[in-house]
């Protein structure tokens, strides 16, 4: 449902405004007085789920995602603040460092140092001492702490790496380097911004020159003077000399639809853009919901949902998609199917025939699928996997960390998740196969009869019918219930299940509605990355959605600072208005408070 979004214009009858806010619940954090401050945003920085501002006050003020409580910020006033994966880390005046959130990696254990400036990257962070040098810590495995000597003056910790600028204007990298994201080009740069799996540089003419993985478009920078660039994890924003905002790379968020108007700084983070505009105003874009929990009317026998869209089969064989169809992948070509698959951008069908029809995004292969009859078929983020009725499996399209490489040998059933794979043996063992950086391919011993890989977790189901999940935890994707299932589907941070009792339950994510299923009995589940999805015993279809809430700036940072008290105030960080934003006019008594009454109406129908 969309948010009210109600603007009344300037002030007066404070004393009648206080009661009657009082009376609707609205003036939390007003105090006796009405004293009042202004608080302005300075500095912004958007993180992989979170968004972190630094106010003139030298607090700082941080929304999103807070599974690990990045953003928890410490109160006090500091000089700098930067937003990694989940963890953040800020500069108070002292230079000493001071970082909250996940801290698997020791990510947040900053020495007792003093630095002028800070990066937070995926598990590790980097620091720039006054002296020049650069300090890291935390996740070390591939060499992303390991700072070379020497003197810089910026630093910017990306994706298991990091890059620093010499005062020289020459850029050195370290660390991973799959692709090449580690090779920065010779010649002199003025700035430094290092993204998820590449990274950019301003030129001294201010031409942007971006290097590495290059999937999205992300390092493909529009010829133009820019003042700064923000590399973010599939995207990269810069700042134009006139104040204007241009992004390019991944839009299927809309992290990359920058809005107009002039801004003063840019931060892309990972599906989320935000910017400052010159008057301190906070504004972040991003659109998680393309439509996917918009399912169309009717009776469906099975349903498959992955990134931003999801498709079911309909009880006469026809398969509808619906959601994000940038590609054209919620497109489907006409004719009956038995089965149907939702990949990253792409999605294929299995025809009675035996045949694989794939539609959508094929920049990598993955709608290719060989000629020949199949008994099952999964996609995956830009790759496919199909099962012969032979047994074996087969697997196409990019072919990232050997994910495409299936193993020999005869299976029942296969399952492609982001980035690996997994098949269940005729004898019951689960095999997995790709990237494993979360040990989401180091299978668990004994019998299985169902398996369902997710980004970087995988679940299977026990002949037992008790699920059993490896990989990433982070949310507690794999802490499964106790209990019997007959179906089990991992999504990205999240997974769900189908008791055999016809109830769905799913743990892990649980952000904004993720993990709050229908009720009723149910006969089929399916999670995806941002939503999910169950078909009832009627045929009768729902899905539900999962939002992490990084484009919903607290109020009063959105307008650039509107009065707020120490406490938290009408408009301030207290939260009594997390979306509207008021200033009552001095219109007379009925006026005013019919004004207010709307308000209330507002909210309570939100």
């Amino acid at each position: 449902m969309r948010r009210c979004r109600t603007v009344f214009a300037s002030v007066g009858l404070a004393a009648l405004l206080l009661v009657a806010a009082a009376a609707l619940g609205l003036a939390d954090g007003w105090d006796g007085a009405g004293a009042q401050r202004e608080e302005r945003a300075v500095a912004i920085t958007a993180g992989w789920g979170h968004a972190c501002a630094l106010l003139d006050s030298g607090a700082i003020e941080c929304w999103g995602d807070n599974g690990r409580g990045q953003t928890d910020a410490p109160g006090g006033a500091f000089s700098a603040v930067n937003a990694g994966y989940h963890h953040s880390c800020a500069i108070r005046a002292s230079g000493a460092v001071e970082c909250w959130g996940d801290n698997d990696s020791g990510q947040t254990d900053a020495p007792d140092k003093a630095f002028s400036a800070v990066s937070a990257g995926r598990a590790h962070t980097c620091g720039l001492r006054p002296t020049g040098n650069v300090e890291c810590w935390g996740y070390n495995d591939l060499g992303g702490t390991d700072a070379p000597s020497g003197s810089f003056s910026a630093i910017s910790a990306g994706e298991y790496y990091a890059c620093g600028l010499r005062k020289t204007g020459e850029v050195v990298c370290w660390g991973k380097n799959w692709a090449g994201q580690a090779d920065a080009p010779s010649g002199s740069f003025s700035a430094i911004s290092a993204g998820g799996h590449y990274a950019c540089g301003l030129r001294e003419s201010g031409e942007v020159e971006c290097w590495g993985d290059n999937f999205y478009g992300q390092t493909d920078a529009p010829g133009r003077r820019f003042s700064a660039v923000s590399a973010g994890y599939s995207h990269t924003c810069g700042l134009r000399p006139t104040g204007d905002v241009e992004c390019w790379g991944s839009k299927d968020l809309g992290e990359a639809d920058a809005p107009g108007g002039r801004f003063v700084a840019v931060s892309a983070g990972a599906g989320h853009t935000c910017g400052l505009r010159d008057g301190g105003a906070v504004e972040c874009w991003d659109d998680y919901d393309h439509g996917q929990t918009d399912v169309p009317r009717g009776r469906y026998s099975s349903v498959s949902t992955n990134d931003r869209h999801a498709c079911g089969l309909r009880e006469t064989g026809e398969v509808e998609c619906w959601g994000v169809n940038h590609y054209g992948q919620a497109d489907a070509p006409g004719g009956r199917f038995s089965a149907v698959s939702a990949g990253g951008w792409h999605s294929c069908g299995l025809r009675e025939s035996g045949e694989i029809v794939c539609w959508g995004n094929n920049v990598s292969g993955q709608g290719d699928a060989p000629s020949g009859r199949f008994s099952a078929v999964s996609a995956g983020r830009h790759y496919t996997c199909g099962l012969r009725p032979t047994g074996d499996v087969e697997c196409w399209g990019y072919d990232w960390a050997g994910r495409a490489e299936a193993p020999g040998g005869r299976f029942s059933a296969v399952s492609a998740g982001y980035s690996h794979a997994c098949g269940l043996r005729e004898s019951g063992d689960v095999e997995c196969w790709g990237d494993n950086w979360a040990g989401q391919t180091d299978e668990l011993d004994g019998h299985f009869s169902a398996v369902s890989a997710g980004s970087s977790h995988t679940c299977a189901l026990r002949e037992n019918g008790e699920v059993g999940c490896w990989g990433d935890n982070f949310y507690g994707q794999t802490d499964a219930p106790g209990g019997r299932f007959s179906i089990v589907s991992a999504g990205y941070p999240h997974t769900c299940g189908l008791r055999e009792n016809g109830d769905v339950e799913c743990w892990g994510y649980t952000f904004e509605g993720q993990a709050q299923p229908p009720a009723g009995r149910h006969i089929q589940v399916s999670s995806g990355e941002y939503h999910a999805c169950a078909i009832s015993e009627a045929g009768l279809l729902s899905c539900w959605m999962i939002y992490n809430g990084v484009a919903d700036v607290p109020a009063w940072l959105r307008v650039g600072g509107l009065p707020s008290t120490g406490t938290g105030g009408l408009l301030g960080r207290g939260g009594a208005l997390p979306v509207e934003v008021i200033a009552l006019v001095s219109l007379g008594v009925s006026a005013s408070l019919l004004m207010l009454s709307a308000l209330a109406r507002c909210r309570t129908h939100r």
